[in-house]
């Protein structure tokens, strides 16, 4: 094969290989080297774990070719007031290209000392409009349960929390991953017999089965498919350091 033949064989193969990873990457909001942080409460925290949803979407971003960087940002305990006032220092000042918003439980769970709804709409505004003012897009989150049983009374105070966040995302433009609703759904599919709990350890963390719920809602959001989802295999020990 003379050399001009073969350069030009391996400039359609690179070519073949560039189209196929870009269908593969279709309908992905995030594209390879994008920061993303995660802003949340102890939920978050333990996110970014070997097996935390933090950790499983960027593994399953990578599966399917976006190779995206992590910023955590979760700090147990905190509320949407606490997320507001240290926004600038965890999550702008890193610059990055989008941020995950997951808060509320904390907002409704801790009761007196929690935050009320007029004044968490008010923070969650906030947060989201100064991103979008440093160039940062916004995935909302819907808050997961308070405990299992959805007709509890914090479960039934978190409903206006949720359905503001709906609201918001559709306004601001933002994505929406609906995980209330995939929680609600996997406890409802699981029926009556159902012992104990399903998708955390205590009612609010969130354990293996809990963290791939979050991860696989999340993926959804930023435009995976089932299928690319399926191939993260994200409910799999993570692959040893090489």
């Amino acid at each position: 094969m003379s050399n001009k033949k073969c350069v030009n064989w391996m400039a359609a193969a690179l070519a073949i290989g560039m189209i196929g990873a870009t269908a593969a990457q279709a309908g992905i909001a995030v594209t390879s080297g994008q920061k993303i942080a995660f802003l949340g409460d102890s939920i978050t925290e333990g996110g970014v774990g070997p097996q935390g949803y933090v950790t499983l979407v960027i593994r399953g971003l990578e599966a399917n070719g976006v190779k995206a960087t992590m910023i955590p940002a979760g700090i147990s305990g905190h509320k949407s007031n606490d997320m507001l006032g240290r926004l600038e220092k965890d999550v702008l000042s890193k610059k990055p290209d989008w941020m995950t918003l997951s808060c509320g439980v904390n907002d409704v769970w801790h009761g007196a000392t929690g935050v009320p709804l007029d004044k968490y709409k008010e923070n969650i505004t906030k947060i989201v409009e100064q991103c979008q003012s440093a160039g940062v897009k916004v995935m909302i989150l819907t808050s997961t349960m308070i405990g299992e049983d959805q007709p509890n009374p914090n479960n039934q105070k978190l409903m206006a929390y949720n359905e503001f966040l709906r609201t918001l995302a559709k306004d601001k433009k933002c994505l929406l991953a609906d995980l209330n609703a995939d929680m609600q759904a996997a406890i409802a599919k699981a029926g009556p017999d159902k012992k104990g709990n399903l998708l955390t350890g205590d009612g609010v963390h969130m354990n293996p089965a809990g963290n791939v719920m979050m991860a696989t809602g999340v993926l959804k959001g930023f435009g995976l498919s089932s299928e690319q989802i399926a191939k993260a295999k994200l409910d799999a020990p993570p692959a040893p350091a090489k």
